[in-house]
């Protein structure tokens, strides 16, 4: 990495943010157990890919899982909230999770038909935006560029744990303003909502909800947006009313009835893919637009989430 997109990042997230991120990301590129939330990843052990593969293949499902993958599917989902400033009823945000742009070629082709024909007022996007976990990014990029275009102002992101921090100058060059341990204040006349974001919480563990949530009002209405649904807990102590996040895929590959195999997280079952709650807090799990380690999904389809905010 060349000294002027380090410097950009310091200036961006702060010395110290910047050095420990890229510092982690360096010490653990490739790492297939002990790090994270999970010990082992399997997105890293690619010898398993062939094999997951090649046993699809035998069970016949392969071709039927590599349509699926390109399904991508609306949902439309309605959160009351107490606290929601009245200018903000009918308030919609457009929620698009771990596309994985560029393994996942017939899913991106059917999200650029799908965008030019939603409404929407606020895009948030919720990480992993690459298919490897490590590696060259430049192709994500002009992917995901390609997807941006399609995309309404204004739109915000965190990173997710196959995303590299180098990646943030160029995701924000394209208009994306990335919360990493942030918040933007979201004002519709004398009325506000706050929208903040953790920077990954799975397998980097460089976030700070503490620092996100700080500059939030103890009665103000907050929305948090996670890679992973993993920090519920912390999330909802700190008072935040809704948490959005992915991650998960919804399992990706599961038996019928769309029962994961697993989720590749630590976390209850019910919280694995859609809507959920957790004391005061809604909560929503997007099982993803793209697919991981293969660009197949069996008895989970992909989706984009539209998310319509309402005063309960």
């Amino acid at each position: 990495m060349n000294d002027s997109v380090l410097n950009r990042l310091e200036r961006r997230l702060g010395r110290v943010h910047a050095k420990q991120r890229l510092g982690i990301e360096t010490d653990h590129e490739a790492q297939i157990f002990g790090q994270g939330l999970n010990f082992f990843h399997i997105e890293n052990w690619y010898s398993v890919h062939s094999v997951i593969r090649t046993m699809l293949r035998l069970s016949g499902l392969y071709n039927r899982g590599r349509r699926n993958a390109a399904e991508v599917q609306v949902k439309h989902h309605h959160i009351g909230l107490k606290a929601l400033p009245r200018r903000f009823d009918g308030f919609t945000l457009l929620h698009i999770s771990d596309m994985h742009v560029d393994m996942n070629d017939g899913a991106m082709r059917r999200l650029t038909e799908l965008l030019p024909r939603l409404r929407y007022d606020l895009c948030v996007l919720t990480g992993d935006y690459r298919g490897a976990t490590f590696g060259p990014f430049d192709a994500t990029l002009e992917g995901l560029a390609r997807i941006r275009a399609r995309i309404e102002v204004p739109v915000y992101g965190v990173l997710g744990n196959h995303d590299t921090i180098r990646m943030v100058p160029g995701l924000e060059d394209m208009g994306i303003r990335m919360l990493l341990n942030e918040c933007e204040a979201i004002r519709r006349g004398n009325e506000t909502i706050y929208l903040a974001g953790i920077d990954d919480a799975h397998y980097f563990r460089v976030d700070n909800i503490e620092k996100a949530a700080s500059d939030i009002p103890e009665d103000g209405c907050s929305i948090l947006l996670s890679h992973t649904p993993e920090i519920y807990r912390q999330a909802a102590h700190a008072g935040f009313d809704v948490l959005l996040s992915g991650h998960t895929h919804g399992g990706q590959i599961c038996l019928p009835g769309s029962i994961p195999i697993t989720l590749d997280s630590r976390l209850p079952r019910r919280y694995g893919s859609g809507p959920w709650q957790y004391h005061a807090m809604t909560g929503y799990t997007s099982v993803g637009v793209g697919s991981s380690i293969i660009a197949v999904r069996i008895n989970s389809l992909p989706e984009i989430t539209l998310h319509r905010l309402h005063c309960a």
